[in-house]
Order: C-alpha cells, then sequence, then structure tokens
C-alpha cells in the first residue's frame, strides 16, 4: 500500500504528455528516487531503425565519463598465461571447457563477457545461451581480444553495452539516483552521442524518435529529444 501511494505521488509530480528537457527531466527523475535503495537511472531511446536488417542494426560500447555507480562481474574465457593475467585484473570467473559447462548448467555468474581469439570456437558453442542475454563476446565490442586486462579494467570502470531490441528500442543505465545532476546529464549526452554516430547506412528518416528517462521504482519522464541532438 505505502509503495503504491509512493508511485501515486511520484506520477503526480509529472506531465506524462510533456517532453522536458534534458536537465528538467534528470532533476525530476532523481526527486522521485525514494526507494531505501540507490535506484539505477535509465535512459530508453527509441529508433527509427529495423534491427531484424543488418544493416539497421545498432550496439556498441561505450565509457560513460562517471561511471554507471554500478560494479560489473566479468566471466572470462582464456587459458593459461591470458587466464593468469584475467585473474589479476578482477575477473569474477575465468575458464575454458570448465567454465563452458557451468554455463550450460545454467550457471551464469558474470554480467560481461570476454573470451581470447583462441576460445571462440568452444564459446561458439554457447551461442543459443549467451546471444539472448546479451553476453555473446563479440570483436567489434572488443570482448573477443588478446588485451585481457584492458577488457576488464574497460568494464569495471564504467563501460556500458547499448544493443537495438527488435522493436528498435535502446535501454541503458547511466548511472544512479545518488549522481550530481550534472554527471547524469554528461553520462546522457556521452550515451545518446555515441548512439547517434552509429546510425546505421540503411536507416532512413528520423533517427532519434523519441526518448525518456525513469529511476528503477519511479515514473517515466518523455524526454525533449531536440535538447540532445545538438551534441
Amino acid at each position: 500500500m505505502a509503495k503504491n501511494k509512493r508511485l501515486n505521488a511520484a506520477q503526480a509530480t509529472v506531465e506524462r504528455n510533456k517532453p522536458y528537457v534534458l536537465s528538467e527531466a534528470v532533476a525530476l527523475v532523481k526527486s522521485n528516487a525514494k526507494a531505501k535503495f540507490d535506484e539505477t537511472i535509465e535512459i530508453s531511446l527509441n529508433l527509427g531503425i529495423d534491427p531484424r536488417h543488418a544493416d539497421q542494426m545498432v550496439r556498441g560500447l561505450i565509457s560513460l565519463p562517471n561511471g554507471t555507480g554500478k560494479t560489473l562481474r566479468v566471466g572470462v574465457f582464456a587459458r593459461g598465461a591470458k587466464a593468469e593475467e584475467a585473474i589479476a585484473a578482477g575477473a569474477e570467473v575465468v575458464g575454458a571447457e570448465d567454465l563452458a559447462e557451468k554455463i550450460q548448467a545454467g550457471e551464469i555468474d558474470f554480467d560481461r563477457c570476454i573470451a581470447t581469439p583462441d576460445m571462440m570456437a568452444l564459446v561458439g558453442r554457447l551461442g543459443k545461451i549467451l546471444g539472448p542475454r546479451g553476453l555473446m563476446p563479440n570483436p567489434r565490442l572488443g570482448t573477443v581480444t588478446m588485451d585481457v586486462k584492458g577488457a576488464i579494467t574497460a568494464a569495471k570502470s564504467g563501460q556500458v553495452e547499448y544493443r537495438a531490441e527488435k522493436a528498435g528500442i535502446i535501454h541503458a543505465g547511466v548511472g544512479k539516483a545518488s549522481f550530481d545532476e550534472a554527471k547524469l546529464i554528461e553520462n546522457i549526452n556521452a550515451l545518446v552521442d555515441a548512439v547517434q554516430k552509429a546510425r546505421p547506412s540503411g536507416a532512413k528518416g528520423t533517427y532519434l524518435k523519441k526518448a525518456g528517462l525513469s529511476s528503477t521504482m519511479g515514473p517515466g519522464v518523455r524526454l525533449d529529444v531536440s535538447s540532445f541532438t545538438a551534441v
């Protein structure tokens, strides 16, 4: 009951059909993030694309200037010296066939998966499990690499993966409610800038159609896309 009362009160502060400029939206979402934990601030971007076509897929990684406020758990497929490098760099899970067996058994204790190139024949067999979860290592995203230490460091320093879903919508965490407004705005602008630059050649018409901002337990706020299209 108290939860519904709090949510109703928060929704009453938001004009449902009003597009808010970025600074107003951030202030409003922060003020409505009143849960007992530090809520994640998430942005949603509705793009004018059809991800079912290979030439319209939008996907990438970006290191947010102020991090995400969350420490990712990293799993690494590697052997020998590279496995030792991964452990030293702070990876939570490191292995080869043994790690593959755990994943096949449903034990997925990581948020980002990295692999050395020689491990991809093994990792490829796990595509049906890792792919739908967005965990499949990809050389274009820097998660298939010999620079294991660099990839782990990047993942743990606030790197965010963005990927358009079937409806052409990207959801991404851009920080925590405890972040200063200026830091959230800087993170949001950095992410939107990356998505704008990733516009596929096959996209026609308006690319960034709609955007919204919300916290984990708070109501969504419409964003005025013109407030960051100049980034």
